[in-house]
């Protein structure tokens, strides 16, 4: 009885054993370094919610701060075997290292390039009521009104080196013009912001601004790209009235450098075929968003491509945050 009830119980145990070695791990998170509620927070949910029949349950975390910062350093410098992926932006690899003094991880050598989700412009916006009022209807408009009104009119942001802010910068340089900042944490509250008028204006991506046009709330005055966005067809490019401007965003999926190769060709497969899905591609173009194709060692090439245009730039605003 004795010897029966052991081997039962080596057999429990081995079972055991086999179930925990088969255990691929603790489940993915995907951290977004920005507020709830912003095109990063709404992507990452898509992705993890589409992608979870072949990856798991995946949790999203939104880890805001320091113009993106806080939530990148925390997985670059998560332990090894730790789950983390990162949904990493322009800001947080392209533009963030070429504006703080000390920053905290390598954006080239700490992560791995999974997939690249969105490629979009950003859009001048104001409060439509606020534009009407004013009699700006154009980005000529605006630019006559700033010259005759200095420091008139104040620009929002989501954050201090956030492309909105480079983007309002540039603008300002191009145009001669001068306007105050009020930086905010992301996307969501520069816009409440500007819904609220606490701000005249913002640079922000089309994804986050494009309901509040829709709707109405907002008067769209100009893409941040050379040529027109299919989402907004009737808006012409800043560049039409600004001779020389040229600003895009994106973002996309990292892992921490450690991340086993053969992991991130699994992972970045799964999600891949979530934005080629049907219901992918039409949460994203919900978002003004066409899924993108770029993955792994074509997504870390354009990566370090941004990463090395951003020095140019941003060195030639002249804008600098310790």
């Amino acid at each position: 009885m004795l010897l029966r009830s052991l081997f039962i119980g080596a057999l429990l145990c081995g079972g055991a054993t086999l179930a925990l070695a088969q255990n691929p791990g603790a489940p993915l998170t995907i951290v977004v370094p920005y507020p709830a509620g912003g095109p990063l927070d709404t992507a990452a949910r898509l992705l993890a919610d589409g992608a979870k029949a072949q990856l798991g349950a995946i949790a999203v975390e939104n880890k805001p701060g320091a113009g993106g910062n806080t939530g990148a350093e925390l997985v670059a410098k998560s332990p090894k075997g730790s789950n983390q992926l990162l949904m990493g932006a322009v800001a947080t690899h392209a533009v963030n290292p070429w504006l703080y003094k000390s920053f905290p991880y390598n954006p080239i050598k700490d992560f791995k390039p999974l997939v690249l989700v969105a490629r979009t412009p950003n859009v001048l916006v104001m409060n439509a009521e606020q534009a009407k009022k004013l009699g700006i209807n154009t980005t000529a408009d605006l630019v006559q009104y700033l010259k005759k009104n200095p420091d008139q009119l104040k620009y929002g942001s989501g954050g201090n080196g956030s492309i909105g802010h480079i983007a309002a910068e540039m603008f300002k340089s191009l145009t001669n013009t001068k306007m105050g900042h009020t930086p905010f944490q992301g996307s969501a509250p520069a816009l409440a912001a500007l819904t609220s008028g606490q701000v005249g204006l913002v640079f922000d991506n089309l994804a986050s601004a494009l309901p509040h046009i829709q709707s109405g709330k907002f008067k769209a005055l100009g893409v941040t790209t050379l040529s027109r966005d299919k989402a907004l067809p009737d808006v012409p490019s800043i560049n039409d009235s600004v001779q020389g401007f040229n600003v895009s965003t994106w973002f996309g999926l990292f892992a921490p450098a450690s991340l086993p190769d053969a992991d991130a060709r699994r992972y970045a497969n799964a999600f891949t075929a979530v934005m080629q899905s049907a219901p992918g591609k039409a949460g994203l173009q919900k978002m003004g968003i066409s899924p993108e194709e770029l993955s792994l060692d074509g997504f870390s090439q354009f990566v370090k491509s941004e990463y090395n245009k951003y020095e140019f730039l941003i060195k030639a605003a002249k804008i600098k945050i310790n």
